[in-house]
Formats: structure tokens, sequence, C-alpha cells
């Protein structure tokens, strides 16, 4: 059932009573998966590309219940997965809460509805408020886990532009990240996976900002929204990964708009954060298997600068026998086909088909 309306007001006022990365609420009704803030009422607002809320259901249809939250100057899209099928995205507009219809068309008795987020933390929340599903438990089974860190690629920022020409709209319109290479490479070789990726975004310097008005990874991701807004709540590190993946690095080399203030690349500086990131990272995942990748988007001298840069990095622990070798994968140049220079659909399973092996081999050695 929706919540009344003066509980859902409610829920906006109070402070997240768990923000994790994958668990079930407390009738095992909803499995939350993602960088999430869960509120009272089995509400959730889903934060970072491709968080998500699952449910199963029983009956021939069910409405669901989504807003687009936060500053409301924005609004965003999700995409639905019934029954294991992708059925497309969902546009949320900003503003009033939003009921969407789905119809099931299988005979099947039971069914589970997937909704994840498409667009990005910085577009704002999408808050889950609810279904008319006749809902049923659900379960899930514990899998090895890999943790996507990155930038728009990781994310897949404009690579659909099937619904809304990539000469039309707006950004966010364009993105898929149910298609995206990490959540693509993660259902094929059965893995549970988690998204911290932000456009634009570097380990020391961003696209077009050279770390003066715009948040660098090191001091977004501990925030659990990716932001450096300090009333929101602190990332939990509670997915506890086997792997983490980081893709950083397009937009330090990037050269910016030509008009915003843009320095030639800085080495040090990118070696230096990206070591002290990594530093913090097995603070809280002491465990795990960390992974360094170039980026099939930089080629040429910048090229081999960035793969002299990765090898300093996993150079630096050399030494450390607390934890397991940094390792470095290099993706294939390749021609992206996808809106504003990005890789499309298609060039993100081509890069899914290549880091899927090789994660893969890793689990499986373990």
């Amino acid at each position: 059932m929706f919540p009344k309306k003066i509980a859902l007001l409610i829920s906006f006022l109070l402070i997240s009573i768990v923000s994790t990365s994958q668990t079930l609420n407390s009738n095992k009704t909803f499995l939350y998966q993602g960088r999430v803030e869960k509120l009272q009422n089995d509400n959730v607002i889903l934060i970072g590309t491709a968080s998500s809320v699952s449910f199963n259901f029983t009956g021939k249809e069910c409405s669901i219940l989504l807003q687009s939250v936060d500053a409301y100057e924005h609004h965003n899209y999700v995409s639905l997965v019934l029954d294991g099928k992708y059925i497309g995205k969902i546009r949320i507009e900003k503003g009033a809460l939003q009921t969407f219809p789905v119809k099931v068309t299988s005979n099947q008795k039971e069914h589970r509805l997937e909704i994840y987020k498409n667009t990005e933390a910085h577009t704002g929340g999408v808050l889950f408020a609810g279904t008319t599903a006749k809902l049923t438990s659900i379960s899930f089974k514990k899998k090895k886990k890999i943790e996507f860190i990155g930038d728009s690629i990781t994310c897949g920022a404009a690579s659909d532009g099937s619904d809304i020409p990539c000469d039309k709209g707006e950004y966010y319109d364009h993105h898929n990240s149910y298609y995206a290479y990490g959540p693509t490479l993660s259902r094929a070789i059965g893995v549970d996976y988690l998204m911290s990726c932000v456009s634009g975004i570097g380990m020391y310097r961003n696209w077009n900002d050279e770390n003066k008005e715009e948040v660098i990874m090191p001091d977004a991701y501990p925030n659990l929204y990716l932001t450096k807004d300090n009333s929101k709540p602190k990332y939990d590190f509670a997915f506890q990964p086997d792997i983490i993946s980081i893709a950083l690095g397009t937009n330090d080399f990037s050269g910016g708009d030509g008009k915003k203030e843009r320095l030639p690349f800085n080495p040090e500086k990118y070696v230096s954060n990206y070591i002290n990131f990594i530093k913090m990272l097995y603070k809280h995942n002491p465990n795990v298997q960390i992974v360094i990748t170039n980026s099939p988007m930089v080629g040429g001298e910048k090229g081999v600068v960035f793969e002299d840069c990765l090898n300093k990095v996993k150079n630096a622990f050399a030494d450390d026998k607390t934890h397991k070798p940094i390792l470095i994968f290099k993706f294939k140049p390749m021609t992206p086909h996808g809106c504003l220079g990005h890789p499309d659909v298609a060039d993100q399973k081509v890069m899914a088909n290549e880091y899927a092996p090789f994660l893969k081999k890793l689990l499986n050695e373990k």
C-alpha cells in the first residue's frame, strides 16, 4: 500500500535510518542495493547510478510511486526489469509524486520487478514511495561483489540515444546505467555490484575544473550522495566488495572546454591523490583486491603518460604485505559512438566483454 501523505512528509524530515548497499526491509519484501538512503515506511531514495529497489509480487499488474527529489531541479529516469527482462526506461518529472503502472504479460504466478536509477547522484535522488503490488517475500543469494568507481564512462552516461536523439534533450536524457559495462559484466559473471561514479570527475581535477569549485572523487566518495554537502549522510562502507575497480583519469587528462583555465596535466598530483585514495579504501576494505584501469578514450602520448602513472601507483604498494597486490587492467582503444563523445550501449558491451574474463578469473582464484 502507498504510505499516507503525512507519513511521507515526516519521512523527508528524518535523518537516514540506515544507508547501506544491500539490505532487505524488516518484512523482507523489498531488496535495496547500491547507494541508497532508507527512510521510514519502506520508502527509499535511490541516489547513485544503478542503485535499485526490487520486490516480488503476484497478480497481472501493479503500480509504483516515484518522485524526483532534493532540489526538484531535474527530471530523472529509472530502468525497469520485469521477471529478468529489461522493459525500458521511464521518465520521472520534477515535482509531485507520480504513479507508474506496470503490466505483466507472462503467466507465471510470482513476478519480480527491479527498479534501477538510470541517472546519476548529481541529478537528484529518486524516491521510491511504495507500490500497489500484492507483495511476497524476497531474498538474495550471497554472491561475490565488485564496486566500480569511475566517471561518466563507468556511469553509462550519454550512452543511449534510442528514446531521445543525441542532439535533443539534456545530457542525462541519454544515460543508461543498466547497460554500463560494470552492471553488464556483473550480470554476465553472476556477481553483485555497487556503482560509485560521477560524470566529469577526476582523481585530482575534473573535466573542466582545476579542483577549485567542483568536488573530486577522493572528496566525494565518502559522502553517500557523492557530493561535498556535509548535511548529507556519510557512506557507511557496508558493501565490502571482493574487488574494487577504479577507472579514473579520463577527465584528469582532459583539455577542458578551452574557455576555462586549464593547466598542463600534473602526473605528481594525479599519482599522489591516487595513492592516498587507495589508502583510504584499504582502511575501510582491508581484504579487497584493487584493480586500476586505463581509459579506452585516452591514447597517444597521453595514453603513455597515463600508463606510466598507473604503474607508479601500483609500485607505491609493492612492499605492502598486508593487502593484495594492486593490479592493472588495460582497455583497448575505442572510437566511441555515443552522445558527446561517450561510449554507447554497444561500446559499453565491448568493454564489459573485455573486462569480464579478467575479473571472473580473479574471483575464481579466491
